[in-house]
């Protein structure tokens, strides 16, 4: 592989190890996950609850035994559509190409263990698109208003950071354009940020530093103070294990979900200048507590709890990314793949020819521009 491959792959495999291992821990407290398993979670388990069909009628998935999550399903959704067009992503191409993709198809869904359709397996937030794109007809740049404002942006947008890879600025402009059509306020600023840092830490002789510094350059509003309040307390902290309390306390004043996770009130997941999504700056904590290694990242976020499934997701991402493909430890690839019956190694390989392509177009671009503006310059 080149190095952009290796990178690309080890972002794609490494969001869907990370999904696939938090899915089992998605929701629960540190505590009831150390009762339920025994002690910490170090690899695949089965699900939290033995009778998952039943347990939560709303979300009557078979999370657990190393089964990719919506998340996943998203991700190479993307990455699809990525391949369709070609070139840059705008809102209008989510319009376009995600909504078919989420509802023209059947594929197969690990967790409803059938052949579905993309858009019978998404959370209600990803729904929106489809029912505020096709069926609503708004305009793909605002059609993310009013949206519950979640993470549902950020936990798939790897892909636009791989196809701007070492260029964050320009991964940012683009997931920021390309989820107007999904999300707003500081959700659809997470998705900028997640792309950036997967964008920095495509970059070679990037570290868990410069992404941290990437996002925070970034960020605005109470996205850019979570992550800096989760950075700063993850600087102090040795290992995942023991770090939890202190990353929820930093987390917590800009979080609008409450300490008990199923238990919103009414000023959850709404619109703010002051607020952030918690996944992204704990996935950027571990990565940081971690100093970039890739299994010790996603086992903080696995083992966190709550929504361990995106936060696991996202940091292994970026710590996929930073170190490439060798770096996901290959029992967990196998086993996902072979658990979920989905390739998790292609559509990085898929994704990384896309960004060649990109780059080529945009040096094209770019030197017509400086050959026109040299032009205009001279005398």
């Amino acid at each position: 592989m080149t190095p952009l491959e290796d990178r690309a792959t080890g972002c794609v495999a490494g969001a869907a190890v990370g999904d696939a291992l938090g899915g089992a821990t998605e929701g629960w407290t540190p505590e009831q996950i150390v009762q339920r398993y025994g002690g910490r979670v170090e690899g695949i388990v089965p699900p939290f609850n033995e009778d998952w069909r039943n347990a939560r009628p709303i979300a009557p998935y078979h999370k657990g035994d190393g089964h990719i999550t919506d998340d996943t399903l998203m991700t190479h959704a993307l990455i699809r559509v990525y391949e369709k067009v070609g070139g840059h992503l705008d809102a209008y191409a989510m319009a376009e190409h995600l909504v078919p993709e989420l509802m023209g198809e059947r594929r197969w869904i690990p967790e409803l263990e059938a052949e579905a359709l993309p858009l019978q397996r998404i959370f209600l937030a990803e729904k929106w698109i489809v029912a505020r794109l096709h069926y609503g007809h708004a305009d793909p740049r605002e059609a993310g208003v009013g949206n519950i404002v979640n993470c549902g942006a950020a936990m798939y947008v790897a892909p636009v950071g791989i196809v701007n890879a070492a260029d964050p600025d320009a991964a940012y402009a683009e997931a920021i354009e390309l989820t107007g059509a999904h999300q707003s306020s500081y959700g659809r600023e997470a998705a900028g940020v997640m792309a950036a840092a997967v964008a920095e830490a495509m970059r070679p002789g990037a570290t868990a530093d410069s992404v941290v510094g990437a996002c925070l350059r970034l960020a605005k509003d109470g996205t850019r103070a979570a992550i800096e309040a989760v950075c700063e307390a993850a600087a102090g902290l040795g290992h995942w294990d023991g770090s939890f309390e202190a990353l929820r306390a930093a987390v917590r004043p800009f979080d609008t979900v409450a300490d008990t996770y199923r238990d919103q009130g009414l000023g959850a997941r709404r619109p703010s200048r002051v607020h952030s999504i918690e996944e992204l700056p704990l996935a950027l904590g571990f990565l940081v507590i971690a100093k970039g290694d890739f299994r010790d990242t996603v086992l903080g976020g696995v083992n966190y709890g709550r929504d361990a499934d995106s936060i696991a997701s996202m940091g292994g991402a970026i710590a996929g990314a930073l170190g490439g493909l060798e770096s996901v430890p290959q029992e967990w690839v196998t086993q996902v793949a072979a658990a979920s019956r989905t390739d998790v190694v292609a559509p990085g390989l898929a994704i990384a020819a896309v960004a060649r392509r990109v780059h080529a177009g945009d040096l094209v671009r770019r030197r017509a521009h400086e050959s026109a503006f040299a032009e205009l310059e001279r005398a």
